[in-house]
């Protein structure tokens, strides 16, 4: 009977995800009108460029630059502007010194569908960041690597937007 009733409580369950649209990350696909998507941008090593590379191997996506593309009008065009970082002070020691610290990630694109007019999009990534002046080193890489991870983000986030605009783009 226990079994019974769980097996239906799973069925449910994954009837009501199914139904409501959700899908787990990492299955972001293009349609197929799409089997490219080129890279480009301002700088010519952008970390958010690499990252984006990165991300869409993750993905399973074809990707990369812009001369590598089989065909350019099969592809879909991420035109990346140059990175925006902006520090806020969030909190302060008794002695005066920065505590903490807000980093804002600002990351501005547009994307370009085949045959479709280039879509500019912008949106920011935050985090806390603890400021030790008595640790400088450490310091100084725990803030490179969460510029890192902040940019992994951002890119995650392109290719997510991307794929749900593309079925949009495609319907229209």
């Amino acid at each position: 009977m226990k079994a019974l009733v769980r097996g239906l409580f799973f069925t449910a369950a994954t009837l009501v995800l199914t139904g409501c649209g959700f899908h787990l990350r990492g299955n972001e696909t293009l349609p197929p009108t799409v089997n490219y998507v080129a890279v480009t941008s301002a700088q010519s090593h952008a970390p958010l460029a690499r990252a984006l590379k990165k991300q869409l191997s993750v993905y399973n996506l074809k990707g990369g630059n812009l001369k590598d593309s089989p065909s350019e009008n099969m592809a879909v065009l991420i035109n990346i502007q140059p990175e925006q970082l902006e520090r806020r002070l969030l909190s302060l020691f008794a002695t005066g010194q920065v505590a903490e610290y807000e980093l804002i990630y600002g990351v501005r694109y547009t994307v370009t569908f085949p045959g479709k007019a280039p879509l500019p999009a912008y949106f920011e990534v935050l985090r806390d960041y603890q400021d030790d002046p008595q640790q400088v080193l450490a310091k100084s890489r725990e803030l490179e690597l969460v510029l890192s991870e902040m940019r992994e983000e951002a890119a995650d986030k392109i290719i997510r937007r991307i794929a749900s605009q593309s079925t949009r783009a495609v319907a229209e």
